[in-house]
């Protein structure tokens, strides 16, 4: 018995390319889920919404709110300083602007740097301390102590220090 010289001498799998590349994308799917189930348990968002009918009743009540600032003629003008805000408020009949109002500050995908303040003040004048806010957009909504009417606005910090809400526009 002879071998000829044309016959190799065949080599285990593992040292051929196509057995590699056959197993490196199911292999690149599983490094991937793996990936994403870590980024998905370290970084739990929680549930946005627990009642959608109760938050679609708070819609339409907001909604009333802004009107009912808009039939008043409200405006604000609020400055934004690094620890520090100051709002002017003004209405069609400025006897009619509350002592006390309500700000909010919020960042729209962060709850955790929200900030609620109530602020005093004369002749539509407040100011008030506020926590440092970082680069980015912030909702600023502006309420009396009763509830009875609301102004939202936002502004990208640090460009926009000023900000004007005016809901008749």
């Amino acid at each position: 018995m002879s071998t000829s010289m044309s016959e190799k001498p065949r080599q285990p799998w593992y040292r051929q390319g196509w057995p590699w590349f056959l197993i490196a994308f199911p292999a690149a799917a599983v490094v991937g889920g793996i990936a994403t189930l870590v980024i998905a348990v370290q970084s739990f968002d929680g549930m946005v919404v627990d009642d959608y009918y109760k938050e679609g009743r708070a819609i339409v009540q907001t909604i009333g709110r802004v009107e009912h600032a808009r039939e008043l003629g409200l405006r604000a003008q609020l400055r934004v300083r690094s620890e520090s805000v100051h709002i002017e408020l003004s209405a069609a009949d400025a006897v009619r602007l509350p002592e006390r109002i309500r700000l909010t500050v919020a960042h729209p995908t962060r709850g955790g740097l929200d900030q609620e303040l109530v602020l005093a003040g004369s002749a539509g004048v407040y100011e008030a301390a506020l926590a440092p806010l970082g680069t980015g957009r912030w909702l600023f909504v502006i309420e009396d102590e009763a509830r009875s009417w609301r102004m939202d606005g936002s502004a990208f910090l640090p460009a926009e220090m000023e900000i004007t809400i005016d809901p008749n526009v």
